[in-house]
Order: structure tokens, then C-alpha cells, then sequence
């Protein structure tokens, strides 16, 4: 164990007092607690006004930050901009194939006329090698029939294409997008 009081003025110097101290100054170093990782662990947003809060802690050899943040007051509304460019077409660049479990993504962008589409969906999980035999014409129609109902709550947009650039009629589509994604996820 380090004693600061050691050696003591004058006195001549002892190898295993010596080392005793320098055995315990290495103790004390090797205890200090070193991080090699940061998360934040969490972001609140609070009402306008309240005060700001910062939050860490040390789990292991890690720092977890919470914060809470608030938001801003809402600002004056702006001026409308300038109608955009009408798009002729959408385009759907391409559709990769995912492992499965892994999240199916879209990406869209607009190039000044076409509207861009990508697709990313994972494959299904292969199925276990089953026995041979025939299917019932039941046991058929009773799979058949489970297999497009997760669609059916997905209407159709029920527009035509105006001919400038509309962004409602382009939310539209995107939200329609996003409720076939989530229609068609098991």
C-alpha cells in the first residue's frame, strides 16, 4: 500500500520499503478507471423554454450520455416558393436483393423531371426440406388465400398525374408508398 509520508527525510534508503511504495503507486494507477467507448443512451425533447440537462455515467469501460433538449419556439410561417418543375415520369433504378431479417428500404429522389425509385427487400428465410406427398386442393386454397390479405387494406391512389409538379399529388405517392411497405412486411 502507498504511504505518501515514505521514505522519510534522512533516512538511509530500503530496497523493500522502496518497492512496497512502488508496488502501491502501481496499484493505484492500475485502479484508475480508463473508458474506451461513448453511447448516448438517450434525447428527450422538452417543452419550449425549459432548461437544457446533460447526463453521464460509467458502466465498465463505457460512457452513457442521456440529454434533454428543448425545442424551439415555432417561427412565423414563410412565404410560398416558386411552383417546381413538373415530373413526366417515375423511374425505378433498381431493386436489390437483402438477406433476410434485414430492413427493406426505398430510396426517391427527383432529378428536375423524373422521380427516382430504389428498392432494397430481403429475401425470405429458406424453408425447411418437407416430405413428399400431395396437397390438398384444401389445404391449397387455404394458403392461397392468406397470402395477398396483408395488401387488402392498401387502396389505390384513385388520381391522374397533374401536368406541372404538384408536391401534395407527390406526398401522395410517397405516404402510398410507404403504406404498401408496411402493408406487405409479415
Amino acid at each position: 500500500m502507498f504511504d505518501p509520508t515514505l521514505p522519510q527525510e534522512g533516512t538511509p534508503l530500503d530496497a523493500v520499503q522502496m518497492r512496497s511504495q512502488l508496488n502501491g503507486l502501481k496499484a493505484l494507477i492500475d485502479a484508475i478507471l480508463t473508458v474506451s467507448d461513448a453511447q448516448v443512451d438517450s434525447i428527450t425533447t422538452l417543452p419550449p423554454s425549459s432548461p437544457a440537462t446533460a447526463g453521464v455515467n460509467v458502466i465498465g469501460s463505457t460512457l452513457h450520455f442521456t440529454f434533454a433538449i428543448p425545442q424551439g419556439e415555432i417561427g412565423p410561417t414563410g412565404t410560398m416558393g416558386d411552383p417546381g418543375q413538373p415530373f413526366a415520369t417515375a423511374v425505378v433504378d433498381s431493386v436489390t436483393t437483402l438477406n433476410p431479417g434485414e430492413p427493406a428500404t426505398v430510396g426517391v429522389s427527383f432529378d428536375g423531371t423524373n422521380v427516382h425509385f430504389t428498392f432494397a427487400i430481403p429475401r425470405g428465410v429458406d424453408g425447411t426440406n418437407g416430405t413428399d406427398g400431395e396437397v390438398t386442393a384444401a389445404a391449397l386454397a387455404a394458403e392461397i388465400t392468406t397470402t395477398s390479405s396483408n395488401t387488402n387494406s392498401v387502396n389505390t391512389l384513385g388520381q391522374s398525374a397533374d401536368g406541372t409538379y404538384n408536391a401534395a399529388q407527390m406526398q401522395a405517392l410517397l405516404d402510398k408508398v410507404d403504406e404498401l411497405i408496411t402493408a406487405l412486411r409479415r
